[in-house]
C-alpha cells in the first residue's frame, strides 16, 4: 500500500511541475525566455 501512495504522490508532483512549466512557457515575457524554458523542459524530459 505504501508504494502505491508513494507512486501516486510522485505522479501528482510531476503533473504539478509540468503544469507550472507549461504556464511559465505560455506567460513568458519574451520569445527568448520562452525558448530558454523549452530547453529546460526538454532537458528535464517534461516535454
Amino acid at each position: 500500500m505504501s508504494s502505491i501512495t508513494t507512486n501516486l504522490r510522485a505522479r501528482r508532483e510531476a503533473a504539478r511541475a509540468r503544469r507550472a512549466l507549461n504556464r511559465a512557457i505560455n506567460n513568458a515575457a519574451t520569445p527568448a525566455m520562452r525558448d530558454e524554458l523549452l530547453i529546460i523542459a526538454q532537458r528535464r524530459g517534461n516535454i
